[in-house]
């Protein structure tokens, strides 16, 4: 894919007319022969030549005897002339909201893939519609922008609505090509107890791809979506139909302690709040009773308060966290996380027990 889309767009469009015109000068034809030919009045020749009057269907089967080719070509002409028409007042029209696409993290979109790049504005703004699935920027803020306002965050952390939604709405994309069995409550805890086991998997294309696979057969589409600058979200869950979950994760701290966090706090949202509610996880968010019950689902689903409670106990020792981890059956890194968080190990010390992760358009 080209960094910038340059397919040929004029400013004008040729009407079928200009055709009719070319094949009256090529038999030497007047327009008035041209009518007593087709029986049209020569108002409606000089009208059909100057794309003023439509090739109808009766105009179409007499221009095929009168002049040649097909009724098929004169009606294809006619629609491609009427489309074009539109294009170029459509492109006209967004131009003037050309101003929408400074919300919007352009240059990562095109970088990550999710659009093409154009050099003329009201087109670059046809393709963000087309990649929101909107049919204007009015519908995009109903759709995206006026959910996400209620996201408060620190504004030193930069969160942007455009770059929010621009993130969320490639979770939506890519989770229409995850086949789901519809949403089932139980079969979602059981496959979580199953998914626990994967944290001491340290590849990611091993165990994202386990991950993927198990949520889907309770209902539940699992995405990973690298986030755009104006974007320091972690998580989101939200309901794209009755019987099918969209969990969002980011990889945004790049470490296997948070990653796990991150899906267990999310799945803890699907699990104990309503099918209406959209939860985003945006860094230094004000959080409210929901954030604090998803918060202990997922500390309890990663270390269970008794094994919890013996944690003050533990060694502040590499050893003594590794032995730790494998005796509750979670990755080591998540142990020092852990600690780390409950002020019971500084967040600087044991660090290399964590697993790193990076993007490929990182590498």
């Amino acid at each position: 894919m080209t960094d910038v889309a340059r397919a040929f767009a004029p400013e004008w469009v040729s009407p079928p007319g200009s055709t009719v015109a070319d094949l009256l000068e090529e038999r030497g034809w007047t327009q008035q022969a041209l009518a007593q030919r087709s029986g049209f009045t020569t108002k409606h020749i000089s009208l059909l030549i100057n794309g003023k009057a439509p090739i109808t269907e009766d105009t179409a089967v007499k221009l095929e005897r009168v002049l040649g080719s097909t009724m098929r070509f004169w009606m294809t002409r006619e629609a491609q002339y009427r489309e074009a028409l539109a294009r170029l007042s459509e492109r006209k029209s967004l131009l003037g909201r050309a101003e929408w696409l400074q919300r919007l993290p352009i240059k990562e979109m095109v970088r990550f893939g999710w659009i093409r790049s154009f050099e003329n504005k009201g087109d670059q703004v046809r393709e963000c519609l087309r990649f929101f699935g909107v049919a204007s920027v009015d519908a995009w803020e109903k759709q995206y922008a006026d959910p996400l306002v209620a996201f408060r965050a620190s504004a030193k952390h930069g969160r942007e609505v455009g770059a929010v939604a621009a993130w969320l709405r490639q979770g939506e994309r890519e989770a229409e090509h995850i086949a789901c069995k519809p949403f089932d409550k139980t079969a979602f805890r059981q496959v979580l107890t199953q998914a626990r086991e994967l944290t001491n998997v340290g590849d990611p294309a091993v165990f994202i791809s386990r991950l993927v696979e198990t949520c889907s057969q309770a209902g539940v589409a699992v995405v990973l979506v690298p986030t755009p600058k104006g974007c320091p979200v972690s998580g989101a869950t939200r309901w794209l139909s009755a019987e099918k979950a969209l969990l969002m994760l980011s990889f945004r701290h790049k470490s296997n302690d948070h990653f796990w966090f991150s899906f267990s706090h999310e799945a803890g949202h699907l699990l104990l709040h309503g099918k209406k509610l959209l939860f985003v996880e945006v860094e230094n968010r004000i959080d409210g009773e929901d954030e604090r019950q998803a918060d202990v689902f997922a500390g309890n689903w990663l270390i269970s308060p008794a094994d919890a409670a013996r944690l003050p106990s533990v060694p502040k020792t590499l050893h003594a966290a590794q032995v730790f981890a494998k005796r509750i059956g979670v990755a080591p890194g998540i142990v020092v996380g852990r600690m780390q968080k409950d002020g019971l190990l500084p967040w600087t010390h044991l660090n290399g027990l964590k697993i790193r992760y990076r993007w490929a358009h990182e590498a």
